[in-house]
């Protein structure tokens, strides 16, 4: 049953690669090629929520190399309500994209955005989680710029910008946790945490604090969260039904690295405190609930609900 883990990877990832390869030329197959493998991953999640349902974690290791040096995957009852969320919008997506150019660059951008939600869901290592993040972000750059117009390009660069500057942090944070700890894997930084000298905590925390950022900056979490309304609002579509996710994904691995990370007992002075949090979420519902009333358009309207949604969860 482990081997259902790595599926909803796959299948994205053969697609994307294939319609990537078809280029422009193609127009007739693409979507039908597209939306069936979108299928297959909303089964391969339903498979997995049967295996799972009991509380059952799953775990793979690909090419069985052992943990904390290979590459792992994980999937628990959350994480795969989140690729059934995931596939149900991307079908989703796919209805609404009919106006959209149905070549095989932008279906395979599609599946490589896809594979990175994916991934970021299950990935058990905090580097892998990075990488996937850079897959997802790389995907969705094109897609956002995919169309005529100056604002779109605009937005798409203050998107691009932010992200950028979210993914230094990112590499910094894990530096950080590999230098102290000697290890990224999820599982082993609780027991690596769980103990780690009085001496290292500070620097532990701190790293706990940058990547806190970097997940608040794609959960959209004020003050962090102002590049979301006007992005969503100027991108095609179908690639903003895709945002929608990214937000979750930003919620996920917030919840998935404080908790496993950083909330195990026994860490010595309770581990990473995060008092702001609660603030900071009441502040995103606040604004967004002023965007969503002073809103003169339903994308713009759509926009703020998303931001607020993030900041309920």
């Amino acid at each position: 049953m482990s081997a259902l883990v790595i599926l909803p990877l796959l299948v994205p990832l053969l697609a994307g690669s294939l319609l990537l390869l078809a280029g422009r030329t193609a127009r007739t197959w693409p979507p039908v090629v597209s939306a069936v493998a979108v299928l297959l991953q909303l089964l391969a999640a339903q498979a997995l929520g049967v295996a799972t349902g009991d509380g059952t974690v799953l775990a793979y290791l690909a090419g069985n190399w052992a943990a904390p040096f290979g590459i792992a995957l994980a999937a628990d009852r959350l994480a795969v309500i989140l690729l059934s969320l995931t596939a149900v919008l991307a079908l989703a997506s796919l209805l609404a994209g009919r106006d959209q150019p149905g070549d095989g660059l932008f279906h395979g951008l599609f599946q490589l955005q896809l594979f990175g939600l994916n991934g970021a869901f299950l990935t058990a290592d905090l580097f892998n989680l990075f990488v996937f993040f850079e897959v997802l972000l790389c995907a969705s750059y094109a897609l956002l710029v995919r169309g005529p117009g100056g604002e779109r390009f605009r937005v798409a660069t203050h998107y691009v910008v932010i992200n950028l500057l979210a993914s230094s942090l990112f590499l910094l944070a894990a530096a950080i946790l590999y230098g102290v700890l000697g290890t990224l894997n999820l599982a082993d930084l609780a027991v690596r945490v769980a103990s780690v000298p009085e001496s290292d905590l500070p620097l532990v925390n701190a790293a706990g604090l940058l990547l806190l950022t970097v997940f608040a900056v794609k959960a959209a979490l004020l003050p962090l969260g102002l590049w979301l309304p006007a992005t969503y609002r100027a991108a095609p579509l179908a690639v903003s039904i895709l945002f929608v996710l990214m937000t979750k994904v930003g919620v996920y691995t917030i919840l998935r690295v404080s908790t496993v990370v950083y909330g195990l007992e026994g860490v010595p002075d309770g581990g990473l405190e995060l008092p702001l949090l609660l603030p900071l979420a009441l502040l995103t519902l606040g604004i967004a609930a002023f965007g969503a009333i002073a809103a003169r358009d339903l994308r713009t309207l759509v926009s703020h609900l998303v931001v607020g949604s993030a900041g309920t969860l």
